[in-house]
């Protein structure tokens, strides 16, 4: 099946001479939540404007279910919503009026019927009548939500769309997005947090310095990338650690009272056996054991530093 957004060789530079996007090929699927992740700078923002329109490429392609963004830029243009990080919103309109006007200027016809079924979807059926200025920092977020879906897009651009709301309104954002893409939206989103993108996403893209360094499945980047940690914590405090310890390249913490040890779970081995049976033999005992993962922040940091 064709993507519904397709990206070749894109590359986006200025007048100054700085390269923005450096020749990017992106495909993102049908009905999926994808996740760009990057640092401040490495071309997030540009990215997602090239694609709506909104800046123009230097050279490259893209397509939105198959249109051009240049050659039929309203026909693409038309399957997109776009919600930006400030919220910008007439905050004396009521929700009902700003969402219904959104609508029309995109040309589409009057449809109180799909209006009330996405403000309901939205949890924001009992505001409709309120003006915006009236709102929460959470449902002025929702009303941004609402303006874009108004015109009944496919795709709907989030750019960090949970920045500075709290973990209560972050976790209802993300079943929200969920929603909205069982509901058939394909949902790309920026995000400076990396458990939303670990929570949410269906897949993962990392991009710096305007250049795709990695696509892939979240589950099979976490397996791909992602180490273990095994955390001892020993029955009696150590003064320093054994040399005989040393090719397993564990940690001793400052109190002499924990071990780390990082391996690779998907390793053929893993040498933890090795581990503490040298540990037996060496009579240093342990009262607790655990276990933990990378977390995908640790694998956006290696991937963005191996870049750099």
């Amino acid at each position: 099946m064709q993507p519904i957004i397709s990206v070749s060789a894109l590359l986006k530079t200025y007048k100054s001479g700085l390269i923005a996007l450096d020749h990017v090929d992106l495909a993102i699927e049908r009905q999926e939540i994808f996740a760009l992740l990057g640092p401040n700078g490495a071309g997030k923002t540009t990215l997602i404007s090239v694609i709506c329109g909104t800046v123009g490429m230097s050279s490259g392609q893209v397509l939105v279910d198959g249109h051009d963004i240049v050659r039929d830029y309203r026909a693409a243009r038309a399957l997109i919503g776009l919600v930006l990080q400030e919220i910008s919103l007439d905050i004396f309109a009521t929700v009902w009026n700003t969402v219904s006007f959104s609508r029309g200027l995109f040309g589409c016809w009057p449809d109180p019927a799909y209006i009330e079924r996405l403000l309901r979807d939205l949890s924001l059926w009992e505001k409709r009548d309120q003006r915006v200025i009236e709102l929460s920092g959470g449902m002025k977020r929702r009303v941004m939500i609402a303006k874009a879906l108004s015109h009944e897009p496919k795709i709907l651009f989030l750019d960090e769309p949970t920045a500075g709301v709290d973990v209560n309104l972050r976790r209802d954002m993300w079943a929200l997005v969920r929603r909205l893409r069982d509901m058939g939206v394909t949902i790309i989103l920026t995000t400076h947090y990396i458990e939303e993108a670990e929570e949410m996403a269906d897949r993962i893209g990392v991009i710096a310095q305007g250049r795709i360094l990695l696509v892939e499945d979240t589950a099979a980047l976490m397996r791909k990338f992602g180490r273990r940690q095994l955390t001892l914590v020993l029955q009696h405090p150590l003064a320093a650690l054994p040399v005989e310890l040393e090719p397993w390249n564990v940690e001793l913490d400052q109190e002499g009272q924990v071990l780390t040890y990082g391996f690779d779970a998907n390793a053929e081995s893993t040498g933890i056996s090795a581990l503490l049976r040298r540990m037996g033999e060496l009579g240093i005992d342990f009262k607790d054991l655990d276990t933990s993962r990378s977390s995908l922040e640790d694998i956006f940091v290696s991937l963005v530093d191996g870049a750099s």
